[in-house]
């Protein structure tokens, strides 16, 4: 009779202890003991001078880049049952470490004793509502991904990714029609150097400080500065173009139609100046898109509008469609402003797009029409057609100028089974 096989036993969770700037006084018991008992010690070489030398665990710095080298760092000194903690700055699961690890090791298998965050410290110097205020981190993100939050009247917290960032701050906010605007740079947050640096983006004073800081932005847009609302439709005037764009009435049915939701991937194909894939990115933070876009003018135009408009993390691709779409992620929505007649591009997209998701059309052509009535027949959804006319001067008086009518299709693909 065989022996049953042996039980083997469970690794031990790896520890996250967040730090703050106060290093190891400000930690709780609980925290101090777990990196006491640890066998080795990860994390930044600012964070790992500030344990003491009475804890005797191996300090292990991380590399640089850092993600890539999560799972084989933790493979290989959690081997043989050794206990690990990771030093984080304030709470790991706030914009921290946290993350990275449990999509490594798994949420059960974290234990995570959280600090106070950076954000939470800055409110409380502040006193403002931590649920009223707006974190955008530029830690590791392009500096232009702070301008999508950027609304008259707005209370911001950026967290920054170094000395130099308060000036970088700065100098976006004048460009992009908000120089009025008034900065806090809270530094050192929690230890006993805490310092705060103010003045308005227009004349910011200050040289870099501390590389450990916190800007607090209290929004005024200049009057001459163009407004930019939250919701699809901006002005035409916020993108540059070369007459290839989906005018701004016509963009808001689209995007009504497209229904962004967070999280979700859009193909915008025949990009023009990128607004559709651009709106779509600044309805919410985890909203994805890719557009391609066959000229490589008006490319490089698309990832210039990106960037003034806030989402700098656009994908474009400089290729024809369907070709082009190959390589792509399967999306969530699909928009055509261009290119409806290629062969096979209605087909490939229908064959790419999700169960559930969306496609929208947008023609003005008689012969892509034609197309998108046959595909209404075939797969149902919705037929429109959009006519939008403006009010123009006709020699003293007022009339209408009639733009080209829109024929838009739009359908959901039936969910599998």
């Amino acid at each position: 009779m065989s022996s049953p096989a042996p039980v083997l036993a469970a690794p031990p969770p790896v520890t996250v202890v967040g730090i703050g700037a106060d290093g190891w006084p400000g930690l709780p018991e609980t925290s101090r003991a777990a990196l006491r008992t640890a066998d080795a010690v990860i994390g930044g070489e600012r964070q790992l001078a500030l344990v003491p030398p009475e804890c005797g665990a191996q300090r292990v710095a991380w590399p640089s880049p850092l993600r890539p080298a999560v799972p084989a760092l933790l493979a290989e000194h959690t081997r043989g049952g050794r206990r690990v903690a990771v030093l984080a700055s304030g709470d790991p699961m706030f914009y921290g470490i946290g993350r990275a690890l449990a999509e490594t090791v798994g949420p059960e298998r974290l234990r995570v004793l959280p600090h106070p965050s950076s954000v939470s410290y800055a409110c409380a110097r502040l006193g403002r509502p931590l649920e009223d205020t707006e974190t955008v981190t530029l830690v590791g993100r392009p500096l232009a991904s702070l301008a999508a939050a950027l609304h008259d009247g707005r209370h911001l917290l950026v967290l920054s990714a170094g000395a130099a960032t308060p000036g970088e701050v700065a100098g976006l906010l004048r460009d992009r029609g908000f120089g009025p605007s008034r900065l806090t740079v809270l530094e050192q947050l929690g230890s006993d150097r805490e310092r705060q640096l103010t003045g308005t983006a227009d004349d910011w004073p200050h040289p870099p400080g501390d590389p450990l800081n916190v800007i607090a932005v209290d929004c005024v847009r200049s009057g001459d500065a163009l407004r930019l609302g939250a919701v699809p439709g901006l002005p035409d005037a916020a993108y540059e173009n070369d007459g290839q764009l989906t005018k701004r009435h016509v963009r808001a049915a689209t995007l009504a139609a497209l229904a962004p939701a967070p999280g979700e991937l859009l193909w915008d194909i025949g990009g023009g100046s990128g607004s559709i894939g651009i709106e779509w990115m600044r309805t919410h933070r985890t909203c994805r898109a890719v557009t391609v876009e066959r000229s490589p003018e008006r490319a490089a135009r698309i990832a210039r509008n990106a960037a003034a408009l806030g989402v700098p993390a656009l994908e474009v691709v400089t290729a024809a469609a369907p070709a082009g779409l190959a390589e792509l992620a399967p999306p969530d929505a699909v928009f055509i402003g261009g290119g409806l007649t290629a062969p096979g591009l209605l087909d490939a997209c229908w064959a790419a797009l999700r169960p559930g998701g969306r496609l929208v059309a947008n023609t003005v052509t008689l012969e892509s029409e034609a197309l998108l009535a046959d595909r209404y027949r075939r797969h149902g959804g919705e037929l429109v057609r959009l006519a939008v006319a403006h009010a123009v001067p006709v020699g003293g008086f007022t009339g209408w100028r009639q733009a080209m009518p829109v024929t838009q299709w739009s359908v959901t693909k039936p969910q599998a089974g």
